[in-house]
């Protein structure tokens, strides 16, 4: 968020104007410049550290364009151009190879102005992988900000960034343990099915921020709001046998579950948490053959997951301001499961899965349009090397996802969504 609360897709020039009229002044999480960085060595390296210093710091947004006096903000004449997005292209490349760690959730947003001239914002999360360094033409120098501006770290800053950023990884892998402790120990908010369970945690890197908590009446907004009704890890099939989704406040924040038609268990839930962590479990991504006497992973879950996912994240992005999130995959109690593939013969080539539990490797996404199937492919193979294959085969050898059907329920019209290289196998 940069003014009165609105998102960085949203400002308009008048918003802009709002800047000169109540006299805002540069800080920590603001500056000003009234030309745009040119393409001299010395021109980039500057750029280079006025970045770095936000995400080092505590984020913020470099606005140019605007003419400041002493650091406050005065005209806005915009910047001059012909192609606007061959300026952002350039910028963007100049911070790709400048700065290491590359820093995640970047944004660069021109806003039109009526004089047909451009302000470009640069807009800068407070990063976790901390410190960055610019390294163009090998400047090896690290730059944070107080309120004065940018100003170089000395050693013992470095070395206490690198201390902060280690802290944070250590946070987020212990917060997963302790939940998947609890739900292996069956202390969930709910009952589940005594089934095989496909659990996701998706963790925010700001979650451990303490400004980062939201009230469980504004998670209620959003979801009423912005047509989540239906945000479930899976969609059951068969869905009008289901008696629908239901909410509630809990201790932890706000539950949405899924209740089963044929007991009193339920097959799935989303928890979502004060720090804005999501919870989500289901024990809809596997059947059981009375033929073979087996228990198989449908070989369409992928794409269900994937769909999940995709619903998960854009209630992410409603809760917060863009961060990049740490995805972890968990399957519990696997053992003795087959993958369930069939590529037109009826029979798997798959062997067993051989312990109760796949703890599988964490991603991240730091853009809620990435394309989730590349960045999930290692976690889907893991789980077929598991189940005794060399990769997932729902993508090809070159790691190309080989597409979906979507089929519907005869009964509900609800679809499904099935590879395109097997129908039978999600059935």
């Amino acid at each position: 968020m940069l003014l009165n609360g609105k998102s960085l897709d949203k400002i308009t020039e008048s918003d802009l104007q709002e800047l000169i009229d109540n006299g805002v002044a540069e800080g920590k999480t603001l500056d000003y410049k009234e030309k745009l960085s040119g393409n001299s060595d010395a021109e980039k390296k500057e750029f280079l550290y006025d970045v770095s210093s936000f995400a080092n710091a505590s984020g913020g947004n470099l606005i140019f364009g605007i003419t400041e006096d002493k650091g406050i903000a005065i005209k806005i004449d915009g910047i001059e151009t012909n192609d606007i997005d061959k300026e952002i292209l350039r910028l963007d490349n100049i911070l790709r190879d400048g700065i290491s760690p590359r820093i995640p959730g970047i944004r660069i947003q021109p806003i039109q102005l009526r004089n047909n001239n451009y302000v470009i914002i640069i807009d800068i999360p407070r990063s976790f992988a901390l410190p960055h360094m610019v390294t163009y033409k090998n400047s090896s120098r690290f730059y944070s900000r107080n309120s004065g501006g940018k100003y170089q770290l000395d050693v013992d800053e470095i070395r206490t960034s690198f201390t902060v950023s280690q802290g944070l990884i250590d946070r987020i892998r212990d917060f997963r343990r302790e939940p998947l402790s609890m739900i292996i120990a069956e202390e969930t908010p709910i009952i589940l099915e005594k089934d095989a369970q496909l659990v996701l945690h998706l963790i925010p890197l700001n979650a451990f921020d303490l400004s980062s908590s939201i009230s469980i009446s504004d998670i209620d907004k959003i979801y009423r709001q912005n047509n989540c009704e239906y945000t479930s890890l899976f969609t059951p099939l068969d869905y009008e046998n289901y008696s629908g989704f239901k909410r509630k406040y809990n201790l932890e924040g706000y539950l949405i579950f899924n209740e089963s038609y044929e007991n009193n268990s339920y097959i799935s839930y989303t928890q979502i948490f004060r720090n804005r962590i999501i919870e989500a479990i289901s024990t809809d991504f596997s059947s059981f053959s009375p033929q073979k006497n087996s228990y198989f992973i449908y070989q369409c879950y992928e794409n269900t997951l994937i769909q999940g996912l995709k619903r998960y994240l854009k209630l992410s992005s409603l809760m917060n301001d863009f961060t990049p999130i740490i995805v972890f995959t968990t399957i519990i109690n696997i053992r003795g499961y087959i993958m369930g593939y069939d590529p037109g013969f009826g029979r798997s080539f798959g062997n067993p899965i051989d312990r109760d539990n796949l703890i599988l490797p964490e991603v991240m996404i730091e853009d809620y349009n990435v394309d989730l199937y590349q960045v999930m492919k290692p976690i889907f193979d893991t789980v077929w090397n598991a189940a005794g294959y060399p990769r997932s085969l729902n993508y090809d050898e070159q790691g190309k996802w080989l597409g979906i059907n979507e089929v519907r329920s005869q009964k509900s019209g609800v679809p499904h969504y099935v590879p395109a290289l097997s129908y039978r196998s999600c059935f």
